[in-house]
Formats: structure tokens, C-alpha cells, sequence
């Protein structure tokens, strides 16, 4: 791959979207091109297509979306399902009409049904009814798998979709009302260490089982996408471990130094049972993830510790 070759990160300011472009700028990769949400507004189809009509990028990753946890996506349905179509569908039809060469497309393993079997497996897809309290961001996510698959079958491009697990990492969003149970978790012991360890009240019964994959992994995956010449149209990507959502929070609690009470309000839904990704297909191809959940969440609360003003502006 040409390290000068033009390559357009949309959503390059996110956690996701931020790693990638830290790691294409260390892989040797320059001419890298971002804007943030006021500069292009990626839901305004005509703004989309008159910057690419503009800029000519080669290669475009998308890592822009509408994220959030159970909560956020239960009070926004209409906003995760809609917003997120428009963003992929514009980039994914302008790429398209400009002869992009190679499009990333970056989703969730949330695509996948609720009851599936374990691991997940991408020949899964649509073989079931997916999780109630995300299905309106999985079903934007699953239509931009079919679509870069449907411009692979018809066109013979390159337009890829990754799948990743649960990602935390430096960049997260660690907002109560829209994050994620990791970056959430460390936000409630930190500040409740920070009020004489006080007794924190987490979701569900603590049983669900859940992968997680630092960010900088999925965004080395990435890399090796666009490096390599990959045979299928959808990959999984994840560290093929799982922990439950009780262990989980006692990682998080030792690593925070919280010692108070953990209080489970099984009142709350606990999402999908379990959520593990098989990722046989990408190892095959030669990349695997490298870091370890309990250095990843040290390196996150690292982070976390470093940028108390940033976290408590983050809204979605």
C-alpha cells in the first residue's frame, strides 16, 4: 500500500475513529484526511457527496456513528436507527459514485441475534430476532453490512465490513447517561471512591457474559485490512474471550481501588445473555488481538485520570 495514498477517517475525532488515525500515522500513512461534525455533516447527503467531489479520497474508513448503551438506545430509537442509516448510506453512495478504492466499514457484533449460538459465527447474520435494547442501532449496522456486501457482489469492489466487539479505551465516552457498562463501571467507582467508596448500584443480575477489545487493537486490525487483500466481505473482531458482567466489575473495582459495596439492581435489563465473537476467520488471515482485558482497562483509567475535564464534558 502507497503511504501517500488519500485516506478520508470519517468520525476521526471519536475513540475509534481517533486510534486509527494514531496508527495510520505511525504505520507511515500522511496524506490522512478528517472533519469534524460542524466542518461536514455527514447525515446531509448533499454536503457528503460535494466533499468527495471535492477531496477524491482513495481509501475511506468509516468509524462515525450514533453510539450509546442500553439506556441511551432505549430512549432514542428513532434517532440510532435513522441517523446512523444516514451517515453510513451517504458515505457508503458517495464512495460508490467516486470509485473509492477500498471502503471500511466498521459496525458491531450487536448485528448478530439475540440467541445465537456461541461463539458468533459471521454466517449467523439475520438467522434471528436481535436484542430488544439495541436492535434499532443493529439494524442501521446490519443494513451497511449488506450494503458493502451488495457493492462487492454486483461492482467487485472492495468495500469491507469489521465487526468488533465491545471496545473501550482511551477517547471513551464516559458519560452515565449514553456510555458503555465498561466505561461506565469505571466512572461509578472512581467517583464513588471519591465519596468515602459508597455504595455503587450497577444494571441486571451481573450474570451476562460480554467480550471486550481495546481500541487500539481494533484500529490495528484496520490497518491490516487496508494492507492486505482479505477474501470475504465481513469479518469479526475481538479477542475470542469472554468475562461475565459481576467479573467485570471486580476487575474494574481493584484496578479503581473502590472498596465499597457493589449493589445489583435486577430490576434492570441485563441485555443479551451472552456475546462472544468467533474470530477464527480474521486469525486465519494472519491478525489477532494483543492486549489483555486487565492492561487494557489499566491504560483506559490511566487515561480516565489524566482527562477529568474532558470526561465530564462528553455528551452524545
Amino acid at each position: 500500500m502507497d503511504h501517500n495514498i488519500k485516506i478520508y477517517i470519517a468520525g476521526h475525532r471519536g475513540m475509534v475513529g481517533g486510534s486509527i488515525w494514531r496508527h495510520l500515522q505511525n504505520s507511515g500513512y500522511s496524506n490522512l484526511i478528517g472533519k469534524t461534525s460542524k466542518e461536514l455533516d455527514l447525515r446531509d447527503q448533499q454536503a457528503v457527496n460535494l466533499f468527495f467531489k471535492n477531496e477524491h479520497p482513495e481509501i475511506v474508513i468509516n468509524a462515525a456513528a450514533r453510539v450509546g448503551g442500553i439506556l441511551a438506545n432505549n430512549k432514542n430509537p428513532y434517532t440510532f436507527l435513522m441517523q446512523n442509516l444516514q451517515i453510513q448510506n451517504n458515505l457508503i453512495d458517495a464512495s460508490l459514485k467516486n470509485n473509492v478504492q477500498k471502503f471500511i466499514f466498521l459496525g458491531s457484533s450487536c448485528i448478530y441475534p439475540k440467541m445465537a449460538p456461541q461463539p458468533l459465527k459471521e454466517e449467523y447474520l439475520l438467522t434471528g430476532p436481535l436484542e430488544p435494547t439495541n436492535e434499532w442501532y443493529a439494524i442501521a449496522k446490519i443494513a451497511g453490512v449488506k450494503a458493502c456486501e451488495a457493492i462487492q457482489k454486483q461492482y467487485g469492489k472492495k468495500f469491507m465490513s469489521l465487526m468488533p466487539t465491545n471496545l473501550y479505551g482511551a477517547n471513551d465516552n464516559f458519560d452515565l447517561e449514553t456510555s458503555h457498562v465498561l466505561p461506565a463501571m469505571i466512572r461509578k467507582f472512581h467517583d464513588a471512591k471519591n465519596n468515602n467508596h459508597s455504595p455503587v448500584k450497577l444494571w441486571g443480575t451481573g450474570t451476562a457474559k460480554r467480550e471486550f477489545l481495546m481500541v487500539d487493537d481494533l484500529a490495528e486490525a484496520v490497518v491490516f485490512d487496508l494492507e492486505n487483500d482479505l477474501n470475504e466481505s465481513l469479518y469479526n473482531v475481538g479477542t475470542g474471550t469472554d468475562i461475565s458482567i459481576k467479573e467485570l466489575a471486580e476487575v474494574i473495582q481493584r484496578i479503581v481501588g473502590y472498596t465499597g459495596e457493589i449493589e445489583w439492581d435486577k430490576t434492570k435489563p441485563d441485555g443479551t445473555p451472552r456475546k462472544l465473537m468467533d474470530v477464527s476467520k480474521l486469525k486465519q488471515e494472519g491478525w489477532q488481538s494483543k492486549t489483555n482485558l486487565k492492561e487494557g482497562i489499566e491504560k483506559t483509567y490511566e487515561w480516565f485520570l489524566n482527562h477529568q475535564d474532558d470526561y465530564r464534558t462528553v455528551k452524545i
